[in-house]
């Protein structure tokens, strides 16, 4: 059987949903040695986010077709040009996006489209309107055209089936993993270079991670870090690249009269991202919305207890290891995060509960049940 996957997000993004699919499509190649895969892409950037995006196995051939993805998004999902992916890769006998939106496929063969969240249908002030109009037309279509979904959690399988009227039997939710290098690093040499790395300086810090946007909730997890940095040595560190609508959460900074105390990181390399999380008194995430939200489970496996938003999936990702709190009551979290700083004993029962929920998820299990689900449709 030939097998085609659309990478051009493992190619493109560096967090988010390009490590979703980096991370699945080595899965599948460490379990699958046998099908042929045909690994699909938009014409690559000359400048990779990561090194290495892709595994190098015999039966995973890539494909990128000779226009870049801008072009590619327009002629296919704004002019809905009719070419079928099979233009670049060949034939195929099974179609899976992992980013939202279905290309054109010729021959009738089954698709698979892996929806991330809905988050631009409940929150469409925290994106821009040329961004709303094109999400809320392409991907109910590729839904639609879709002969069955992934959604990365019970949550957003139940809204595809409430807002949009999915019938459950066409939704298969699987969860994402937490990768085995995301443990407790203990070298201090390591943990010094990713301080000096990323500008944090001596101060012990309460980490968040996140693409810089308005969906990520930081404008108020800044109002609630100013009594704490009054009282406690801690700064907050944002890690993440600016995505967009982010001058408000950069002005709060000011605002707060924070300089200095919040900082902004940017992309941090997969690499440095255990170390940095070790490194951290506390991991905050509190989300509007998320699809799944992997930063807990990565922050719980590295040793870090968590405070999350009790937002769409979280509470699901999260069970009873992390203090859930609603995301927009500012007073909580400050009380939240004091109380831990204070409270060794709270955070090391935390830690003790986070280590057992982090390993329940993996990319091995996400893996397994990605390659059943392909076993079907080809049936």
């Amino acid at each position: 059987m030939r097998i085609g996957i659309d990478v051009t997000s493992a190619l493109t993004q560096g967090g988010g949903i390009g490590r979703y699919t980096r991370e699945l499509v080595r899965s599948v190649a460490a379990l699958d040695s046998r099908t042929d895969y045909r690994l699909f892409s938009a014409k690559p950037p000359a400048t990779l986010p990561v090194a290495n995006p892709l595994p190098q196995a015999l039966n995973m051939t890539r494909k990128p077709a000779p226009l870049g993805e801008q072009w590619l998004y327009r002629l296919w999902y704004r002019l809905r040009w009719p070419v079928p992916v099979q233009w670049v890769t060949g034939r195929l006998d099974l179609f899976h996006s992992p980013d939202f939106v279905l290309p054109p496929v010729s021959g009738r063969i089954p698709t698979l489209l892996t929806v991330h969240d809905l988050s631009f249908v409940h929150y469409p002030h925290v994106y821009t309107p040329p961004l709303i109009k094109y999400l809320n037309s392409v991907v109910p279509w590729s839904v639609e055209r879709a002969t069955h979904v992934l959604a990365d959690s019970a949550a957003t399988q139940r809204d595809l089936m409430e807002l949009w009227g999915v019938p459950e039997s066409k939704i298969t939710v699987l969860y994402s993993g937490v990768d085995m290098r995301f443990h407790p690093v203990g070298d201090a040499a390591r943990l010094t270079a990713v301080r000096q790395r990323y500008g944090l300086g001596q101060r012990p810090y309460i980490l968040t991670v996140g693409t810089v946007q308005p969906r990520k909730n930081y404008q108020m997890l800044i109002r609630a870090f100013a009594p704490i940095a009054q009282r406690q040595n801690h700064n907050l560190v944002i890690a993440g690249g600016k995505g967009w609508l982010y001058d408000d959460i950069l002005a709060e900074v000011h605002t707060q009269g924070l300089v200095g105390r919040v900082l902004f990181t940017e992309f941090v390399d997969d690499a440095d991202l255990p170390a940095l999380y070790s490194g951290a008194s506390l991991f905050t995430f509190p989300s509007l919305y998320e699809g799944f939200g992997l930063p807990l489970l990565e922050a719980m496996a590295c040793g870090v207890p968590v405070i999350s938003s009790d937002a769409s999936c979280l509470p699901e990702v999260a069970g009873d290891a992390a203090v859930l709190l609603p995301p927009h009551h500012q007073g909580a979290w400050t009380e939240a995060m004091q109380s831990l700083l204070d409270n060794p004993v709270d955070c090391a029962q935390l830690v003790a509960s986070g280590y057992a929920q982090a390993k329940r998820f993996t990319w091995e299990r996400a893996g397994r049940r990605l390659l059943n689900v392909y076993r079907r449709l080809l049936a």
